[in-house]
């Protein structure tokens, strides 16, 4: 049994329970059930599962600032540096490529070929003091890593607030 058959929301548009008497007492725990189960699969960035979203590559993404720099790391596992592009923007770092794959696999009795493609495209917004112009980029064993300084403005303008207890 796939997942989809327990949600509500996949099933036939058509279906409806015996009677849509709004004093009914299962239509509205029917409508309660599905706009339950909506919001909690909203949060996972799955459109109503059998569409286009379902399945396609995104690749982490972890931003990570300091009174210094920020930081961003992308996890990209399979691609190479030619199949990634990084722009900056009026305050905006687009991460952007294609992934492309292939697996040919032959034996004495069989012939299997598999291939998948799927392009990204990853949007960090980017707080006012980053020092765009000494931004840094490097690519390893599948991780892009991405090092924006930020201005000698905007660290002199760090203030520290003290917490009291209670």
């Amino acid at each position: 049994m796939a997942i989809r058959d327990l949600l509500p929301s996949s099933w036939r548009r058509d279906f409806s329970p015996l009677r849509r008497d709004e004093n009914y007492p299962y239509h509205s725990l029917q409508q309660e059930m599905n706009r339950i189960f909506d919001d909690f699969f909203r949060g996972f960035d799955l459109a109503p599962f059998g569409t286009e979203r379902f399945g396609a590559f995104s690749p982490s993404v972890d931003v990570k600032e300091d009174d210094k720099e920020m930081l961003i790391k992308a996890e990209l596992p399979g691609l190479d540096e030619k199949d990634v592009e990084v722009t900056l923007t009026d305050g905006a770092l687009t991460i952007k490529g294609e992934k492309k794959e292939e697996k040919e696999d032959r034996g004495k009795h069989y012939y299997r070929m598999e291939r998948s493609y799927g392009a990204f495209n990853r949007v960090v917004a980017l707080p006012e003091g980053v020092d765009t112009d000494k931004a840094n980029a490097s690519f390893k064993n599948g991780v892009l890593n991405i090092s924006l300084p930020k201005t000698e403005e905007a660290r002199k303008n760090v203030r520290r607030i003290t917490i009291n207890k209670g």
